[in-house]
């Protein structure tokens, strides 16, 4: 659904009206089918992560959500008519290998609550920044790794209230910020996506995400792992990280030459 999503949503912010930009641009883009496509695949890859963030870590949830970016690429080859070289397919294998030993050094855990007033200038003050800040950032990798930080902020405050009774949480603050950094999180991806490809584009979003998420997840939230394999889940972050920005990074290359020959 993720991938999906990246996808229909990359396509949709380039055909976007460029006199618009942060959340108008996302404004507007709401009224394109192609782009309501794609949030929805993009909202419903929340909940299940949501879901699962009630009793799993978020190096795990957050390492399984940002392998979408190879399955964005398989979808691109398939519906788009992208081409796949044996590098891409190397990383998606290891990519595959990271989640594996992830999936083995993970133990479910429930999230340390986190007070509400702390909770709120902790992570609402960086939300705050990034929209303050938005209009002076140019660059696709800084408007990616921007929104990395604005959905690592989502993924952490859903970890701390995702145990809890769901229709409780509409009376939760948290959860409201939560909601807050995701939207911003997507004004930011908007303008990522418009400006660069899509595949770059979700894997430096997504590696500032995993890495943020992973250190805060086992520093201050409680994320277990099995004892033993600490170094299992150092490894596997690894992979999954490199595979995501070397899909990235790969996929760039090969768009350079492409331009340059047309």
């Amino acid at each position: 659904m993720y991938a999906l999503g990246i996808v229909a949503q990359s396509v949709a912010s380039r055909r976007a009206d460029d006199t618009t930009s942060g959340l108008g641009l996302l404004a507007r883009l709401l009224r394109d089918r192609l782009y309501l496509l794609g949030f929805g695949g993009q909202v419903a890859g929340f909940a299940l992560a949501f879901l699962a963030r009630a009793e799993l870590p978020l190096y795990l949830v957050q390492a399984g959500s940002s392998c979408a970016v190879g399955l964005a690429t398989a979808f691109g080859v398939l519906a788009l008519g992208w081409r796949v070289r044996s590098v891409e397919v190397a990383v998606l294998v290891v990519m595959a290998a990271g989640l594996v030993l992830l999936v083995a050094a993970a133990t479910p855990s429930t999230a340390h609550d986190v007070p509400t007033g702390p909770g709120l200038l902790l992570f609402g003050l960086p939300v705050l920044a990034l929209v303050l800040v938005q209009r002076w950032v140019a660059g696709v990798v800084p408007l990616a790794a921007l929104a990395g930080l604005a959905f690592a902020v989502v993924a952490i405050t859903s970890r701390t209230i995702a145990d809890g009774p769901l229709p409780a949480l509409v009376f939760h603050p948290l959860a409201w910020l939560t909601l807050f950094a995701a939207l911003v999180g997507q004004s930011y991806l908007v303008l990522a996506l418009r400006r660069g490809p899509a595949t770059p584009t979700a894997a430096t979003m997504d590696a500032t995400t995993v890495v943020i998420t992973s250190v805060v997840g086992i520093a201050a939230l409680g994320d277990r792992i099995t004892p033993g394999r600490e170094w299992w889940v150092a490894v596997g972050v690894a992979l999954v990280v490199s595979g995501v920005l070397l899909l990235g990074s790969a996929d760039r290359v090969a768009r350079t030459p492409a331009r340059a020959a047309a």
